[in-house]
């Protein structure tokens, strides 16, 4: 259950009883607000507070103009603009405030993107529920031949099944020990700062985490894409259709511009510029390292 009956109770709470205010609101993201989006089998990613939407990109890019803006664009056509040629500073005038819910592995990738402000649940003070990642047979994988960081072709058979087992039972036996050193019947129980330590890194933790929306689309451009971690990969997934709906504009922009876009070295658009003059360019002849090449190659398709 991704939300605690307490969670639950505290939402219908919130949404049954709406304030209202005189700030710009953006209608697709009033319709996220406090809703959970699950992901993966415990976690989930929910909004609880955002500021701005695409006319406050438009807003403060215009500001910035000052008596220089000869005229009007209207705002689609700014922000692509914008996101085009690289302006960071109006998608800053977003942000967003998420709830979320993770196992700790993706947790200590995801605080790598060190440009938000997080607050996490807290094992010195409360005890970890007894939640953890066991991923789907479809989601195990052995290590890679090519790619120290990826993942080859999948487990099956048996092979599957006693990593699967063993898995479940070591984060098991781990959480009764924790459960075991904290107890406090009959004895004082080892502090949990210290019992915590125990614990397997497929355990759940939880964070707010408060991000602008030019840092968010740099997480959303590394983590969404094909090649990241399928485990934190869902995750910025499920944070894509909240801001697609949150900033229609800006979001089109970004698929355009980064999502679904290609970076060329300079060499590779000498050799693009060569091969469309019709001349026969090699891995040999390119200027390039083999690895520049193939990643050349994959992205002419």
């Amino acid at each position: 259950m991704p939300l605690s009956p307490e969670a639950r109770s505290e939402i219908e709470d919130l949404r049954a009883d709406p304030q209202p205010t005189l700030r710009a609101v953006a209608p697709g993201m009033e319709k996220h607000l406090y809703t959970a989006i699950p992901v993966l089998d415990h976690g989930f990613v929910r909004v609880i507070d955002y500021m701005g939407d695409d006319a406050a990109i438009c807003q403060a890019a215009r500001v910035s103009y000052g008596r220089g803006t000869k005229s009007v664009q209207n705002d689609e056509g700014l922000i692509r603009y914008l996101m085009r040629h690289w302006h960071s500073t109006p998608f800053e005038m977003c942000e967003v405030k998420l709830h979320v819910k993770l196992p700790v592995f993706v947790a200590r990738q995801w605080i790598r993107h060190r440009t938000a402000n997080v607050n996490e649940y807290s094992a010195r003070y409360s005890i970890l529920d007894r939640e953890f990642y066991i991923p789907h047979e479809d989601a195990l994988n052995a290590q890679s031949v090519v790619n120290n960081q990826g993942r080859g072709e999948l487990l099956t058979g048996e092979e599957a099944a006693r990593v699967l087992d063993w898995l479940k039972t070591d984060s098991m036996r781990a959480y009764d020990h924790y459960e075991a050193m904290i107890s406090q019947e009959g004895q004082q129980g080892l502090a949990r700062e210290l019992a915590r330590m125990n614990l397997p890194a497929n355990i759940y933790t939880q964070w707010y985490w408060k991000v602008d929306l030019h840092n968010l689309f740099h997480f959303l451009r590394l983590r969404a894409d094909a090649h990241a971690q399928y485990e934190i990969r869902v995750y910025a997934d499920a944070i894509c259709q909240v801001v697609a709906d949150w900033v229609p504009y800006a979001y089109r922009a970004f698929e355009d511009y980064r999502l679904g876009a290609v970076t060329m070295s300079a060499q590779m658009m000498d050799c693009v510029r060569r091969m469309l003059k019709g001349e026969a360019v090699t891995e040999e002849n390119c200027g390039m390292s083999k690895r520049e090449w193939r990643e050349l190659m994959g992205s002419l398709g």
